[in-house]
């Protein structure tokens, strides 16, 4: 007996296919678009940091500044404004630099491109980016669709809401699913990428082609629709950074729920699936935590 319980050991990962080639050729090339669109669009906002409501700029009264002021000793202060709200972002936001050399930049220059004060070329880059991760985007919502993924694999099912809390309290607590349940999407998933594929996504697709003076021409009512050119502007902005927020999110889990196996199912499509129960049990709690 004391010979067998030796040899027993924890089950090991079952391989499954869990990414088609389509899918996983699109989320690279739509992670190379969505760095360059971010850091070209911050050079673009760069040149005019301030987001205003409506179809004119209103100086006086912006919903959102960056900018910079000089304090009574001559240092240079960084001042972000949400509307009456002020706060002090000196070496992130309106001033960055090295402490010796600080100056006015509303984002600093490494996370611009592509380089620290270049518009035109900035404008060239989002705009190439954008027309790559525009078709792309409707290309695979068809595919979701027509493939039948969007009904196997995103749409809720009715028995999933009634767990929706337990879900978030797991990922709170870094614990994610295992064995047959680590084989589909949890019911936040589903929700954050219902989400970002069919409301954030096309609405920065909208908003940027509203405010485009040759998409207007051929598209009036997208100014009607989004109430004003600037508010397009602000919009824009907005959608990109609740698509940054979920990119830091989703990298985040990635690294914490397994970086090698959630790489792996993105790069050959095969994921290894954990098993449900490890031997011996105390064993089990150190994999969970871990994984």
């Amino acid at each position: 007996m004391r010979r067998l319980g030796a040899t027993r050991h924890a089950p090991r990962p079952m391989l499954i296919q869990r990414h088609s080639a389509f899918t996983r050729l699109w989320h690279w090339i739509n992670a190379i678009c969505l760095a360059i669109l971010l850091m070209s669009g911050l050079q673009i906002f760069n040149a005019h940091p301030a987001l205003y409501w409506g179809q004119d700029s209103s100086f006086d009264a912006p919903a959102l500044s960056i900018g910079a002021m000089r304090t009574d000793d001559g240092a240079l202060r960084g001042i972000t404004r949400i509307g009456d709200l002020r706060f002090d972002t000196t070496g992130v936001l309106g001033v960055s630099g090295p402490l010796a050399d600080r100056e006015r930049r509303a984002f600093p220059a490494w996370a611009t491109l592509p380089g620290p004060r270049w518009l035109s070329m900035g404008r060239q880059w989002h705009f190439l980016a954008g027309w790559a991760f525009a078709p792309l985007l409707v290309a695979y919502l068809v595919y979701l669709v027509a493939s039948g993924q969007l009904r196997r694999r995103l749409l809720p099912r009715r028995d999933e809401w009634p767990r929706l809390g337990h879900v978030v309290i797991e990922h709170l607590r870094l614990r994610f699913p295992r064995g047959e349940e680590a084989r589909h999407y949890n019911l936040l998933q589903k929700l954050a990428y219902l989400m970002v594929l069919f409301v954030v996504a096309p609405l920065v697709v909208l908003t940027g082609l509203t405010m485009s003076p040759t998409m207007d021409a051929a598209w009036p009512w997208l100014l009607d629709v989004f109430g004003g050119r600037q508010s397009a502007r602000t919009l824009h902005f907005l959608a990109a950074a609740a698509l940054l927020a979920f990119f830091v999110v989703h990298l985040l889990l990635v690294l914490v729920s397994g970086v090698g196996n959630n790489l792996r199912s993105m790069i050959t499509g095969r994921y290894a699936l954990p098993p449900d129960h490890a031997l011996p049990k105390k064993k089990e709690t150190r994999d969970d935590a871990s994984h």
